[in-house]
């Protein structure tokens, strides 16, 4: 086991992979950005190195700036985290390059699932089910149009490139895919510098549900079980449980040992999650893109399986064997996780400022995952993501109570943010009962 790890990233989940790390007895380094200087997990590692303003581009997606710091530190190893260097290949293999230990799946892997089209060929061809869709990236809009008449109607246009909901829209008929596709090509270009377009059957009413899978040192891919994450708003996620209350025993089976075999596909290795859409009524689902990383709703796994993730990956990372830790895992109870951010509560716009008043909720079954204390400013620069609000229960009813509960325990002062979005949601019957899908949230506010 290596006995240094440099964290190349912030906040809440820079302060997760420290608690680990440090548990392990790992000696621990961060980078920070001048706009990060005040925050917690700056002082929590056991060495702290500036490197940068608070830009994103010249600090913490800087790589060279990244590994300089790894190299002063004497790091043996990097953990990215989500986000920012997490999913780049070729920051991967400079860290590799570098003589040092990258804690995530090879290069290799993260190029080929990087591109959607890329990953969705490779899904099809090793048997992981796929919505109907293009099988090369779409180079114009009369090309679109013409791809349209294969496929029908309705359609979902995304960015072959990046992530996060940027440019994903759903056109019905030729003059809405007209207008999506220039859109989605205009911010795939400025984002994620690919204009490639991807072209997919829409799935009506869809659940987002993922699958938690590990690869193993000795080549085996394992699965941790399912996340449902439908609860969003601007195709992003706000709200996660385990288990989906929407995917029944059977269809449990297929999915997991479909996210098998796509772990399998690429040589995985370490911590990744297989998403699907779910069609809910028929009980059938599709491959929708492979998180190259730990994922941000990864606490609610840890709740019901009583595994530490990160604890996997480093040792994973360090040539250990895991198979003991994860042979016989069977998950207790149920865990919803929610994202507190920083932003307006009813139309999610960013709403940064300094934090006047913090106090978490305590007690049994509640975690709280979070990145700021009172007195934190919280800047522009970076996703307004305060904290992970999670709850454990022995089934679904009591975990939602549970959640009710730390929400309305949860005192944060000084600036917006969405708890009032839980509290609406968590006393929304499609919620409570479980029967929701990808569009919850705006039929709640209609």
């Amino acid at each position: 086991m290596f006995d240094s790890l440099l964290v190349a990233n912030r906040g809440e989940i820079a302060r997760r992979i420290l608690r680990t790390a440090q548990r392990m007895d790992v000696k621990t380094v961060v980078v920070y950005s001048e706009a990060d200087a005040q925050l917690p997990f700056v002082a929590e590692a056991d060495e702290a190195i500036l490197i940068g303003p608070g830009a994103p581009a010249q600090s913490y997606l800087d790589a060279m700036r990244v590994l300089e710091a790894a190299r002063a530190a004497g790091a043996a190893a990097v953990h990215p985290g989500y986000g920012f260097l997490a999913e780049n290949a070729g920051f991967a293999r400079a860290v590799a390059d570098a003589g040092l230990i990258w804690v995530g799946p090879s290069p290799d892997a993260i190029e080929r699932m990087g591109d959607k089209v890329n990953a969705r060929n490779l899904m099809e061809d090793a048997g992981v089910p796929v919505a109907a869709g293009t099988r090369e990236p779409v180079g114009d809009v009369d090309a679109a149009v013409a791809a349209a008449e294969t496929v029908g109607y309705p359609l979902m246009v995304k960015a072959s490139a990046g992530g996060g909901g940027i440019g994903m829209s759903v056109a019905r008929d030729e003059a809405q895919l007209r207008k999506a596709f220039e859109t989605a090509r205009t911010r795939a270009e400025r984002f994620f510098g690919d204009p490639a377009i991807l072209l997919e059957r829409y799935v009506e009413h869809a659940r987002h549900v993922e699958v938690q899978i590990l690869g193993l040192a000795d080549g085996r891919v394992v699965a941790l079980g399912e996340r449902d994450c439908s609860v969003q708003r601007r195709h992003q996620k706000v709200v996660e449980e385990t288990p989906s209350p929407g995917v029944r025993a059977e269809l449990r089976e297929r999915m997991l040992a479909a996210a098998v075999r796509a772990g399998e596909a690429v040589g995985y290795v370490g911590a990744g999650t297989v998403e699907c859409l779910v069609d809910p009524a028929a009980q059938e689902f599709v491959f929708l893109e492979m998180n190259t990383r730990l994922q941000v709703e990864h606490p609610i796994t840890e709740l019901v399986t009583g595994l530490d993730l990160v604890e996997l990956q480093l040792r994973i990372a360090g040539g250990q064997d895991v198979s003991d830790a994860v042979g016989d895992v069977a998950p207790r109870g149920h865990a919803v996780e929610m994202r507190v951010y920083a932003e307006d509560p009813v139309r999610f716009f960013p709403a940064p400022g300094t934090i006047t008043e913090w106090r978490e909720p305590a007690g049994e079954g509640i975690r709280v995952d979070s990145g700021y204390v009172a007195g934190n400013v919280v800047t522009p620069f970076y996703d307004p993501l305060l904290a992970k609000l999670c709850v454990h229960g022995v089934d679904r009813p009591d975990a939602v109570q549970r959640a009710r509960e730390a929400v309305a325990a949860f005192e944060i002062g000084g600036l917006q943010n969405n708890l009032p979005l839980f509290t609406e949601l968590l006393a929304y019957e499609p919620f409570t009962s479980g029967d929701y899908d990808t569009g919850v949230i705006d039929r709640m506010r209609s």
